[in-house]
Formats: C-alpha cells, structure tokens, sequence
C-alpha cells in the first residue's frame, strides 16, 4: 500500500500479520506453530509479524525458543518478526538467552 507522505515523497507502507502465541506452549507445537506462520507468509511480499505473547500464562525457556524459531521463519520468507506482550520475566529470560537482538519487542 502507498500513500504520499505530507509535504514528502510516497511512502510504502509494510504489511503488518498478527500471529498470537500462547497461553502455553510446549515443544512439540513449535513445528507446527512454524508450519503455520509459513503458510500465512508464503507467497507475500515483506513485511512485519506481531506476535503477541500476551496471554503466555508461563513464559520459559520453550516460549523463547518458539518465538526465535518463529522469526527464523519469518526472515526466511522475507519477513521480520517483532512481539508484543509478554511479562517482565519473559524479557529477562530473552535477555538472560543473549536473543535480545534477535526478537524485537514493540514498546
């Protein structure tokens, strides 16, 4: 979608997908979590994933390598994955994995 930007040059606005996640997961749903995020971005152009935790009841080491799978998927269709939600301890946990680079987080 493109729009002109007040007083600038058209700007091309990404398409945002909304990809929940939770309230709990184990490891045997990450291939099919992963399976299902391919499905949804297969054949689109780029874009941004916003994959809301915030029901993850008990985030742990499972919920981040979900969501580190989940933007491997996503940069491998093109796409880039941010996430949204999620407690205190989920971040520390992120942190504590050295993958705070790795998933970005919405303010």
């Amino acid at each position: 979608m493109s729009f002109p930007a007040p007083g600038g040059p058209t700007r091309v606005v990404a398409p945002v997908i909304s990809f929940p996640v939770g309230p709990t997961v184990v490891r045997a749903d990450i291939p099919a979590l992963c399976a299902d995020l391919a499905g949804l971005l297969r054949g689109r152009g780029p874009g941004v994933v916003t994959c809301d935790v915030g029901g993850v009841v008990r985030p742990d080491v499972v919920t981040v390598e979900a969501l580190a799978r989940l933007g491997l998927t996503a940069r491998r269709h093109g796409w880039r994955l941010v996430v949204s939600g999620g407690d205190p301890g989920l971040w520390r946990l992120v942190a504590l994995l050295g993958l705070t680079g790795v998933l970005g987080r919405v303010p």
